[in-house]
């Protein structure tokens, strides 16, 4: 497995939650009972006898890589390099953990809800516009939830079958995948014309459809796939290219923080050393002055405005 040994990834295996974050994050552990602790940022996480399952979003598993790929969105080998790190820590501790291997879980995409509307008021509030929302809900790569009025963006294979789904809290900032899922297959906003060579990557699908909407505002003659990695791993990327040998060219608009631009130059590098892909262009384009894609579209839009207004008072003064 490229970046990882199987000797690491046996001893990552190894680790249980509660003895990651025990190593790790500390602060994120809240004692509940003798042998049962929840997490600060999840409430709902139970964490007991070597397992762990977050009852909101029905995710579970044994492991702190279970942990880091299904509720982080960590690809495999980032979770893998995470949790060892933690072992540098001195309150570090291996608890056994049942070595038995899990079947992956049935995908069942949620009951969606009649009418999205928290999904849209949600997607306007963070810039979206419009025309990218009703694309997505055309195309069914975008629907609310009916139970919790979560975002669901799904990602669909060659045939049109659904097969991963993200969930993104309309209301607050719960962020899951559904159980299921398979990560080959995140996210996409494809190209309007069919057998485009170009595909543009970005963390999440907001950020996807930020980019989409700053193309709309700026009048961008491109016309590219876009891709959500459902975080920072190759997975879904390299996936993608398997799927569609047609493409050539390559953006990677990761995070402008130091892990985005860490993880595009590391995918980078994999691109160029793969030979399957030597044709490819990769570039790396983070969002200049904003963290992400989504920020920048906001700060665009703000300034657009506060320019309008300036615009207006200098007309009211010349009259």
């Amino acid at each position: 497995m490229p970046g990882v040994s199987a000797e690491q990834v046996r001893l990552a295996r190894g680790v249980d939650l509660l003895s990651y974050l025990q190593a790790s994050e500390p602060h994120e552990l809240r004692k509940a009972g003798p042998n049962e602790y929840r997490t600060a940022t999840h409430s709902s996480l139970v964490i007991s006898n070597g397992q762990w399952f977050w009852n909101r979003g029905q995710v579970g598993g044994r492991s702190a890589i279970d942990f880091l790929i299904k509720m982080r969105g960590m690809g495999f080998v980032d979770a893998v390099e995470t949790v060892l790190g933690s072992r540098a820590a001195p309150s570090f501790s291996f608890l056994p953990v049942e070595k038995a291997a899990q079947s992956r879980a049935e995908f069942v995409l949620p009951e969606a809800a009649t009418f999205p509307a928290h999904v849209v008021s949600y997607l306007q509030r963070r810039g979206i516009s419009p025309e990218v929302i009703s694309r997505c809900l055309e195309a069914e790569i975008l629907f609310e939830s009916r139970k919790y009025q979560n975002a669901v963006f799904v990602g669909r294979d060659d045939e049109g079958v659904a097969r991963f789904a993200c969930l993104r809290g309309t209301r607050d900032d719960f962020r899951a995948d559904v159980l299921g899922s398979d990560k080959k297959f995140s996210f996409v906003l494809p190209a309007r014309k069919t057998g485009s060579r170009y595909l543009a990557c970005f963390e999440s699908p907001v950020d996807a459809l930020s980019h989409a909407t700053m193309q709309q505002h700026k009048g961008w003659d491109w016309d590219g796939h876009r891709l959500s990695l459902g975080g920072t791993s190759s997975v879904a990327l390299t996936a993608f290219l398997e799927r569609n040998p047609q493409i050539t060219r390559i953006i990677l608009h990761l995070d402008n923080d130091t892990a985005g631009i860490a993880a595009a130059r590391k995918i980078k590098a994999r691109l160029v050393g793969d030979s399957r892909f030597k044709h490819i262009n990769v570039s790396i384009n983070p969002p200049r002055g904003a963290k992400d894609y989504n920020d920048a579209l906001l700060r665009s839009i703000s300034q657009d405005r506060e320019q309008k207004q300036t615009n207006r008072r200098k007309a009211d003064i010349s009259l």
